[in-house]
């Protein structure tokens, strides 16, 4: 599975990085997506494999927080970059005839400064508050990686701040976002069932699947591991663990294959990318 990820989200940047032709908001978000993705799994994915395959279930306590950083901050870059993709599907379909003009490069470049700023503007405070606190109770983790909800049950101190703060976080960030995707997804379906005819009202729909499939796989089992955590009964550990793997690896598995099935210009430039490798090697092999 880790393999898959690697090669399916570092192939699709690939692609978007070397072809001018993929240069434009659609696929540079994606690309975006992608890197959101792989960081994600680099954070989590070696350490599942550590646990299983070599027995290491030990970390100490800054690494957990360097780590505990890196996931939620790619969590939180992974949402806002979904967002920024029902953005950029909303002016697809809504205003088609300026979307070249809307979302310029320098507006893509903005976006994406904004995602990183905001990002590091929430999750730079988390590993800072957790350090005041201490740490006497078991310190035995429910998940195969370090989750602030996690980490706070492990602290003998008061940790009403840290739960304030990493409630805020989580509806300024990803609750937001959601809001935010789901309000765009109600114009653009409006949009959309003002096209008179048939067929138009299909194409249009059917340039969203990619990105729907986007938001379902990465908001569904958040949103249900975020309210089993803070507001539901008492339930089995493996129950959150495994709604954590499918959380964390899933959309990065996923993403790539939903996306190279349903985009033909993606699918195309992959193809010819690897059989313009294959004809080098083979007149390479030829002439020796």
């Amino acid at each position: 599975m880790f393999f898959i990820i690697l090669v399916g989200n570092m192939t699709i940047i690939a692609v978007i990085w070397q072809e001018q032709t993929l240069h434009v908001p659609m696929y540079l978000f994606l690309a975006m997506l992608a890197a959101s993705d792989l960081g994600l799994s680099l954070f989590t994915f070696p350490t599942m494999l550590r646990i299983f395959w070599l027995d290491a279930r030990e970390i100490t306590l800054s690494a957990c927080f360097t780590q505990m950083f890196f996931i939620h901050t790619f969590q939180d870059f992974e949402s806002a970059v979904i967002l920024a993709m029902a953005f950029d599907r909303f002016v697809a379909i809504s205003h088609p005839l300026h979307y070249s003009s809307i979302l310029t490069s320098s507006i893509i470049a903005k976006i994406a400064l904004a995602i990183i700023v905001r990002t590091l503007a929430v999750q730079v405070p988390l590993p800072i508050l957790l350090r005041r606190l201490c740490f006497c109770h078991s310190n035995v983790l429910s998940h195969s990686y370090c989750l602030h909800p996690d980490i706070l049950k492990l602290s003998c101190s008061n940790t009403r701040i840290n739960s304030i703060f990493g409630l805020f976080v989580l509806l300024s960030t990803m609750g937001l976002d959601f809001f935010l995707i789901f309000f765009s997804y109600i114009l653009i379906l409006k949009t959309v069932l003002s096209i008179a005819s048939h067929r138009g009202r299909l194409k249009a729909l059917n340039t969203c699947i990619s990105h729907l499939c986007a938001v379902i796989l990465f908001f569904t089992p958040m949103i249900c591991l975020s309210v089993l955590h803070r507001f539901g009964p008492k339930l089995p550990s493996h129950v959150y663990v495994t709604m954590a793997n499918m959380h964390f690896l899933i959309p990065p598995v996923m993403n790539p294959i939903v996306y190279v099935v349903k985009t033909t210009q993606i699918r195309h430039k992959i193809l010819k990318l690897f059989t313009k490798k294959g004809s080098v090697t083979t007149q390479v092999t030829f002439v020796t």
